[in-house]
């Protein structure tokens, strides 16, 4: 280390310049090992009790940005009220960045766990909103006027028609949602020792690039197994009915177009 000890800084630009020439291929391979090592497996601030955390602190900011956005979109999307109220508000929380609210709000509240979930559920409510409205809106309306007719009623006709029809929809706002906080918790650890990100913010003060590249990969990974079982229950929440529509409409349809209009058709040897 060069001038590791010097107190005018020179010694930080040293280690900077020495460490910014390593390749990518050795920071990668360095995070997998500091992934992998028994060492950080076990213990307080283990690696699987933050994930416990990271996931736990997601889960619950699901839940109360599900529990604000869900109704509020099913009923834009049933009735048609508000829907521009509806877009601008969620455009209106999509530009606030995340990072100046989890400040605004650690400031106000102070060191804990409150901060960074008001900030997390602000920044989950957006695409639960459009995911529920847009879900129901995309029904047919002469199935929701053929349920009308039926005697169903308004209440039945959400439940038993338009959700389930819009479900797909639904589910992937759900799923956009869930990954936007798996990735953005990592900001928890701004003011809380608390889930994936501490290896985060601790490698990046410490200068542990192992530590902090790996724990950028383990939210990678956490993300994508997450991911990967929203895309399996977005495809199962497709009603039977509608499934079975959607395939014998591919079936049916022509494996190419046959634009032969006014055109003299060729086939085989015939002219």
């Amino acid at each position: 280390m060069v001038e590791a000890e010097g107190e005018d800084g020179q010694g930080c630009r040293g280690d900077d310049a020495r460490e910014g020439g390593r390749p990518l291929v050795n920071l990668v391979l360095e995070a997998i090992a500091w992934i992998i090592d028994p060492a950080n497996w076990t213990g307080a601030g283990s690696i699987p009790e933050r994930i416990v955390q990271h996931l736990a602190i997601s889960v619950i900011v699901l839940a109360i940005a599900a529990l604000i956005a869900l109704p509020i979109g099913a009923f834009v999307g049933h009735t048609g009220r508000g829907r521009e109220l509806t877009v601008m508000i969620a455009g209106g929380l999509r530009a606030l960045p995340t990072l100046g609210v989890l400040t605004l709000f650690g400031l106000w509240l102070g060191i804990g766990l409150r901060a960074p979930i008001i900030a997390l559920v602000i920044l989950a409510i957006p695409p639960l909103l459009a995911g529920a409205y847009a879900g129901l809106e995309s029904v047919d309306r002469r199935t929701v006027d053929a349920a009308r007719a039926m005697g169903m009623r308004e209440r039945q006709i959400v439940g038993k028609v338009e959700l389930p029809l819009g479900m797909p929809i639904v589910v992937g706002g759900i799923r956009s949602a869930t990954l936007q906080i798996v990735a953005t918790a990592t900001l928890a650890a701004y003011i809380a020792d608390f889930g994936l990100g501490r290896f985060i913010f601790a490698g990046l003060k410490t200068r542990n690039y192992d530590e902090m590249l790996g724990g950028s990969i383990l939210v990678i990974l956490l993300a994508l197994a997450i991911d990967g079982v929203f895309a399996i229950v977005q495809r199962l929440v497709v009603p039977a009915g509608v499934r079975a529509t959607r395939t014998r409409q591919l079936r049916s349809g022509p494996t190419r177009p046959r634009a032969v209009v006014g055109q003299p058709v060729t086939e085989g040897n015939r002219e």
